[in-house]
């Protein structure tokens, strides 16, 4: 569930540009996502808050009554499908991650090679690291998968 909460809180200003489109300068659409991303926040800590109180004041379960939850959520599939959303999740936030590595690491690469072109092995190997990003998160994402 605390992804789920942590998905709010980096979507919703995200979100909040676009809507609000071009009619506001720069400096209140800033705040008006900086605004929005921190009600989102307290809203999201404030459910995690109550979610972890409830949590606690339950009474400790004794070990057949956590073998019977078990086999309940394994035949609801509720288990298996959080490791099925924590996999996409791994591997879309690494692809976007070695994304956005590649794209500042690979146009210097580019623009080092018109200038030099033997420093094209040196170039490919720092734009290789930051592909290595994704393949750590498909990685991850086997592992999470292999426990299902």
């Amino acid at each position: 569930m605390s992804t789920w909460i942590l998905a709010a809180v980096f979507v919703t200003p995200l979100t909040a540009v676009p809507i609000i489109g071009r009619r506001w300068d720069a400096r209140r659409r800033h705040r008006l996502v900086l605004a929005t991303g921190v009600m989102v926040f307290v809203v999201a800590i404030g459910v995690l808050t109550i979610s972890i109180q409830q949590a606690v004041s339950q009474p400790e379960a004794s070990a057949s009554s956590v073998a019977q939850a078990d086999s309940a959520t394994a035949a609801d599939g509720v288990d298996s499908g959080a490791a099925f959303i924590g996999a996409a999740i791994a591997v879309a936030a690494s692809a976007i991650g070695a994304g956005i590595a590649v794209a500042y690491t690979g146009s210097a690469a580019l623009a080092a090679m018109s200038e030099q072109p033997e420093l094209f092995g040196r170039a490919m190997v720092v734009v290789g690291l930051a592909e290595g990003v994704a393949i750590y998160g498909l990685i991850i994402a086997v592992l999470i998968l292999g426990k299902v």
